[in-house]
């Protein structure tokens, strides 16, 4: 069919409005290309050939009452994420909001279907607290369609639970770096990194996973890695008091370098293991990196979230922009290394990172309890609740299509 059309007279107007959009596309293709930006991280939903569910708008609905959610009376809520018990101002407007993509529909997933159809699955989460923010949102949203449910530690997990009607097993591994890291201290018989005139910091074992998910890709059927908060966090590891010193197969790396550089080096060792480990058929996803919403300095200077609606297009790129190098650039600048990590991997990018750009109304603030605002963890319910129903949605259609 496509052969016979070939041969037709194409008309003369029609082929130079063809020939003209067709040169306009190439010249905006090849200036795009000159960099890696955060535009580089474009979902491909696995449903349709044009929507991109990370392009569209929060939309609010002042009578919204979702449909098979929890509420904040789930015990697993981490007391700081609980910003309905914590009488934040706006605890309850953030669930009035909607993602809207531009071209198509993200809808809620429906936990019973969902139970239904991952019966004897096993789902792990691995990585930072904001994995168990989404880990949490996922346990809440099952459990409250089915309540008979066994709490354990499978796999070295921080904590899991299986819904026992279902045998579906869901676990969060807590880990800061993917790697083995741990407190190195100079040794009086001198070495390498003593002779460049180190004294203290941290040893990160680029090749080595932390020991809190080493046998999670065995044992899981499905995987969320992420990893990026504490990669850039002075505080932790300062780059003169206490600096991340990375060794490979036992050795530091010498000359030492920065943190950016050892993260490259993790998410390719870490991915090779996972892949190596896996069994044939899991599944394995890395979110993007979740964006924190300081403004007016970071988390340990006085830095605050007191906005209580989504912020506009414009502040967005105020706030993340590379060029600015505010507060927040790590959320962009990390996925920039995720970008180049996963290309050519059977890894899939659960990409929620530019709608929850907007969302600066949606974390505890100073409704968490802390001696500072937590501008970095999110409300429960909240933006994870969206995380999943997107998550669920990927999965549901690589299912489909294996």
């Amino acid at each position: 069919m496509a052969a016979d059309q070939t041969k037709r007279k194409i008309p003369f107007l029609p082929f130079i409005s063809l020939l003209c959009f067709t040169s306009i596309f190439l010249i905006l293709s090849l200036s795009t290309k000159s960099s890696i930006s955060h535009q580089t991280l474009i979902l491909k939903p696995p449903n349709s050939g044009s929507c991109n569910y990370t392009d569209g708008s929060w939309i609010y609905n002042p009578t919204w009452e979702p449909d098979y959610k929890y509420d904040h009376t789930c015990k697993e809520i981490f007391k700081g994420w609980n910003c309905i018990a914590n009488s934040k101002s706006n605890g309850g407007e953030i669930l009035k909001w909607r993602w809207q993509p531009k071209d198509c529909n993200l809808l809620m997933f429906d936990p019973l279907s969902f139970l239904k159809r991952f019966r004897n699955a096993k789902i792990g989460f691995v990585g930072d607290s904001l994995n168990r923010n989404m880990f949490v949102s996922l346990f809440c949203t099952l459990k409250r369609v089915s309540s008979e449910v066994k709490k354990w530690r499978p796999a070295g997990a921080d904590r899991g639970f299986t819904f026992l009607r279902y045998n579906l097993t869901i676990a969060y591994h807590r880990t800061n770096l993917l790697a083995r890291y741990g407190r190195w201290t100079a040794d009086g018989n001198g070495g390498k990194l003593e002779s460049l005139g180190y004294k203290d910091g941290y040893r990160v074992d680029v090749d080595i996973p932390d020991a809190t998910w080493i046998d999670a890709p065995s044992f899981h059927d499905i995987l969320i890695f992420n990893t990026g908060h504490w990669w850039w966090a002075p505080s932790k590891f300062d780059p003169v008091k206490s600096p991340m010193l990375f060794f490979e197969k036992g050795e530091p790396v010498i000359p030492p370098i920065p943190p950016d550089v050892g993260l490259d080096k993790v998410l390719k060792n870490m991915m090779l293991f996972t892949e190596k480990k896996m069994h044939p058929g899991g599944i394995k996803f890395f979110r993007t990196q979740s964006p924190r919403h300081f403004e007016g300095g970071d988390w340990d200077q006085g830095g605050s979230c007191p906005r209580v609606q989504p912020i506009s297009p414009n502040k967005v790129e105020e706030l993340f922009s590379l060029k600015n190098n505010g507060t927040n650039v790590e959320t962009r600048l990390v996925n920039e290394h995720l970008v180049r990590a996963l290309h050519g991997s059977d890894f899939h990018i659960l990409d929620i990172t530019h709608m929850s750009e907007f969302r600066a109304d949606a974390h505890p603030s100073t409704a968490g309890g802390k001696r500072h605002d937590d501008c970095m963890h999110w409300c429960l319910p909240g933006i994870p609740d969206t995380w999943n129903d997107l998550f669920v949605m990927q999965l549901n259609n690589l299912k489909v299509r294996d």
